[in-house]
């Protein structure tokens, strides 16, 4: 039997005559497993590691070795066993995806056979936007989308924005989300158990020889109807998520408003796709469907062009085209630039104020879409305001520890809370669940140093949401005696002065609280350190810092206003203030919070090991336009944890 490739991009999909790890042998393979296990990061938030035979981290082979190929067989196996039990059946139907990453059908071609081998019913996309196959994995599990049985849950081979000799994989249920941290935690614990026993390389391979060939090829034969099912369930889905209703009268609403003034207007947006998952999705699609007018390039699958993480330079070749395409037609003001699995994506627009396309920092992105997914809530009346304006319904942002300050400045202005969690999607998915169980509204969420935004009932980023957003503050303008939601801002914020009529995108950037915050991907953000013990280097950090105190806080008062600061640790969902111990914040975020003279918060300096990459992140953020504070803040946290880290 022949390779088989897809029918539509003539990737290669895979020889179902050749059974993986079957030329491993036991004896050889130990150290170079040893070696893989050390390099392997485990979180919530995806097991990641470099998978290419090289080790080359921008490597675009498609080859993993013998070490990756037990790594991926195993976590097949033991989410298989998790799952039976979780949801107690012995044939789970589970959807296996890829973003478009080279080495991504390797993995899968693993995953699906060991699957397969332990009773799984298995369902193929090949590639597909980490928003899609998690909204095709939930509304299956609500209604039939083509077949009998419901979806159980997903294993989905990504590294998110890392660099393209990366891999990884995240595991999740029925519920359109990762798994959350408590759950996570404990398919970690079984697949670190289960890899070290004696005799489980044998296991496995006589576990995927009893897998034929002729499985794998009816498999492969139906992944354009299992992805044409899961296009259409992320497009019921996204209409929703949107228009926050699953009422289509009111969806009809919504998109009327959206479509009047883009026919009227006109309006073109660029899509930078960069060969991401999302080459293959609804964006052009849904975005025409509203009567956008809708640009490409890099839009093939694998047609990966310049650096996968959106941000910085990865921005320019978006910026660049849309300022050539203003050019040619004014109505091109927007573009986007999505990373590998298509989960998050940051914006490019044509800035009039000062006659040239520029890019958004990832934070300002976010506060636009809190800006427009809480002036939709009043506009629809979810969010209602009393005859003194405090707020009548219990509404939340939920949002990660080193997203700007800013966001708190917005919410003060629509009268609503602010919870933070420990980065990583799963911990602000799981407070904002949190939240409603309490009571609260929470619309939307999200990690605003990363970039995209979480709208519910969405459990992930996705940047057609964030697009949505934009539309929907751009077009759903006042009429007569109601108020659009740009108008609501501009009122709640007490800047009635700021609208007018013909406000373009620019106008509404210049009425967000102004805050300079380091780029979460920035050179001087990034740190590599040897402490492995981040509970360690925070304790040793506190000594410093403290020292560090005395000797600054009189110059950081007269030039700063900065008169006094506080500890904050996060772990997984929970926030603590006033922490004693710089140590209680372990491999969480740790933040020190200024205020001034007033008690206000004015600043912060954070901290964080990452969970997904082997490097230290640090970042500052500041109130008001002065870029030197957030530089000098910035230098001297820098300063104080190389000399943490070399005690």
């Amino acid at each position: 039997m022949a390779p088989i490739r897809h029918p539509g991009t003539g990737l290669f999909l895979g020889d179902p005559d050749v059974i993986p790890l079957q030329s491993i042998n036991e004896s050889t393979i130990h150290t170079e497993l040893e070696c893989a296990l050390q390099n392997l990061i485990l979180s919530a938030s995806g097991w990641r590691t470099v998978f290419t035979l090289s080790g080359y981290e921008e490597d675009p082979a498609n080859q993993i070795g013998d070490a990756h190929s037990c790594i991926v067989a195993t976590a097949a196996l033991v989410f298989s066993d998790y799952l039976k039990q979780k949801i107690g059946t012995p044939k789970p139907v589970i959807i296996v995806g890829q973003d478009s990453r080279p080495t991504g059908t390797a993995i899968a071609d693993i995953i699906i056979r060991t699957l397969i081998a332990t009773g799984c019913e298995v369902r193929y996309t090949f590639i597909i936007a980490a928003p899609e196959i998690m909204a095709y994995v939930r509304e299956g599990s609500f209604y039939k989308i083509g077949h009998q049985r419901h979806l159980d849950g997903f294993v989905y081979i990504s590294a998110s924005h890392n660099p393209i000799g990366h891999n990884g994989i995240k595991f999740g249920l029925n519920d359109g989300g990762v798994l959350s941290a408590s759950e996570a935690k404990i398919l970690i614990e079984t697949f670190q158990k289960t890899i070290q026993a004696s005799d489980h390389l044998a296991r496995l391979q006589q576990l995927l020889t009893t897998v034929h060939s002729d499985t794998i090829t009816s498999l492969y034969e139906k992944i354009d109807v299992i992805k044409q099912e899961a296009y259409s369930a992320y497009l019921h889905f996204t209409n929703e998520v949107i228009t926050g209703s699953q009422n289509q009268e009111i969806q009809q609403r919504v998109f009327s408003y959206i479509e009047e003034t883009t026919k009227q207007q006109g309006m073109g947006i660029l899509i930078d796709f960069n060969g991401s998952a999302r080459t293959t999705s609804i964006d052009r699609y849904f975005l025409e469907s509203l009567g956008c007018t809708v640009a490409s390039i890099n839009d093939k699958p694998r047609e990966i062009a310049h650096r996968i993480v959106p941000e910085g330079e990865s921005l320019e070749p978006c910026r660049q085209n849309l300022e050539a395409l203003h050019e040619q037609n004014p109505a091109f003001v927007l573009g986007y630039v999505p990373d590998c699995d298509g989960d998050r994506g940051n914006l490019v627009i044509w800035d009039e104020f000062i006659k040239t396309s520029r890019s958004l920092e990832a934070q300002e992105v976010f506060a636009l879409c809190c800006v427009a997914e809480l002036a939709h809530m009043v506009f629809t009346g979810e969010l209602r305001y009393d005859k003194k304006g405090n707020a009548i319904d219990k509404v939340a942002v939920a949002i990660n520890d080193p997203t700007s300050m800013r966001i708190d400045r917005i919410a003060q202005a629509f009268d609503v809370s602010v919870f933070r969690a420990e980065v990583g999607e799963a911990n602000v998915v799981g407070l904002a669940r949190r939240l409603r169980e309490q009571g609260y509204k929470v619309r939307i969420l999200g990690e605003g140093a990363a970039g995209g935004n979480i709208t519910h009932p969405s459990s992930v980023r996705d940047p057609i949401d964030t697009i949505g957003a934009i539309l929907k503050l751009l077009t759903i303008r006042s009429h007569q005696d109601t108020m659009g939601l740009f108008e609501i801002w501009c009122e709640l914020s007490g800047q009635a002065e700021a609208y007018r009529n013909d406000f373009t995108l620019s106008t509404i950037i210049n009425t967000l609280p102004s805050f300079i915050s380091t780029s979460a991907y920035a050179p001087e953000a990034i740190l590599k350190i040897k402490t492995t013990d981040h509970a360690l280097l925070k304790e040793r950090f506190q000594y410093i810092f403290l020292h560090e105190w005395e000797l600054r806080k009189e110059e950081l008062a007269s030039r700063y206003g900065i008169i006094e600061w506080e500890a904050l640790a996060y772990n997984g969902m929970d926030e603590r203030r006033n922490i004693l111990n710089f140590r209680e914040a372990g491999k969480g975020g740790l933040k020190i919070l200024f205020r001034n003279f007033h008690n206000v918060e004015i600043a912060y300096i954070w901290m964080r090991g990452s969970g997904t990459e082997p490097v230290f992140r640090i970042m500052a953020d500041v109130a008001g336009k002065d870029y030197r504070i957030e530089r000098d803040l910035l230098t001297w946290l820098r300063q104080m944890i190389e000399k943490a880290d070399n005690v």
